[in-house]
């Protein structure tokens, strides 16, 4: 259909060079010259080069944490920066360094599968609610607005409060904030592209429903859920770590910031980095998706080209 977004389509650029009198055409995808916009976006290029780091860090954490992250010593607890320990050790003679290295590893598995699952969902209502109308589009948007009218942290709180703590609740618990979001922004757009001509040429064409939300609306409203997926995976990290400062998130000996920072508040003034540490590594990987997000905005958001 015409009006499908394909990223595998091509575009043609006429070359300034002229060679005999015969201009030169090049053959420019639109994944090339979505890359070429992104590129040109040095901010955005940093903060992709941060992400690749810090994933690479909770990836390779074995190999790059000098110590095991539970290991104790309780002669050596809160010893100051040595060459040996780089950040000291905390409150229970265990590395600052190592334990921040592997606080990682949750930071990014609850970012991003709980973005990947709220977007699945909060996506598909959007989707639905939007091509369908109705009582269908009644129900499930009033539901939205309900969730949506709750701050992030309070709706987190009143979900691990019927969950209980623990890693996979963490994640439902944060998809579940997420999923209103992606509802909302999918919605719009889908009110708007059911309404063009190639939806109404798929319809008369005799596709189903299913056919045409898969293969007309999504890819066409793909690019604003991207940019959202990437600027909510920083948002998602950072409601990780408040959660897990007020005792809400991962339980005990697991190495997240957010109880790092928590454990460290009471020792901050003569053990700075026992809170400092995990602190700036979360303020360092918020910083990195919101960069990339903003560069996705730039390449997929034709408005903020403009």
């Amino acid at each position: 259909m015409a009006g499908t977004a394909n990223p595998t389509a091509a575009s043609f650029e006429a070359g300034a060079h002229d060679n005999g009198g015969a201009s030169e055409i090049k053959l420019v995808s639109q994944r090339q010259r979505a890359w070429r916009t992104f590129r040109s976006n040095r901010t955005a290029v940093i903060g992709l080069g941060m992400v690749v780091a810090i994933v690479l860090v909770g990836v390779f954490a074995p190999l790059i944490a000098p110590y095991a992250p539970n290991e104790q010593s309780t002669i050596n607890r809160l010893a100051q920066p040595s060459a040996s320990h780089w950040l000291g050790r905390d409150d229970y003679g265990r590395d600052i360094l190592s334990r921040v290295i592997y606080g990682t590893r949750v930071a990014l598995l609850v970012g991003i599968l709980s973005v990947l699952l709220g977007g699945v969902f909060g996506t598909a209502i959007g989707v639905i609610a939007g091509y369908f109308r109705g009582k269908l589009d009644t129900v499930l948007m009033r539901l939205v607005d309900i969730l949506l009218s709750f701050p992030d942290l309070i709706t987190g709180l009143l979900v691990m409060a019927v969950l209980g703590a623990g890693l996979p609740k963490l994640i439902i618990a944060i998809a579940l904030t997420i999923t209103p979001r992606f509802a909302r922004i999918a919605y719009g757009p889908t009110l708007a592209i059911k309404e063009k001509e190639f939806v109404e040429a798929a319809k008369a064409l005799g596709q189903n429903n299913r056919r045409i939300l898969t293969r007309h609306i999504l890819p066409n409203v793909s690019g604003e859920l991207i940019v959202l997926a990437s600027l909510w995976t920083a948002s998602a990290i950072r409601l990780e770590a408040s959660l897990s400062f007020i005792g809400l998130g991962v339980k005990p000996p697991t190495a997240t910031w957010g109880q790092m920072i928590r454990d460290g508040v009471t020792y901050l003034t003569d053990h700075p980095w026992f809170s400092l540490a995990p602190g700036i590594a979360l303020l360092i990987t918020v910083f990195a998706f919101n960069l990339v997000g903003d560069g996705l905005r730039d390449v997929l958001d034709p408005r903020s080209r403009s």
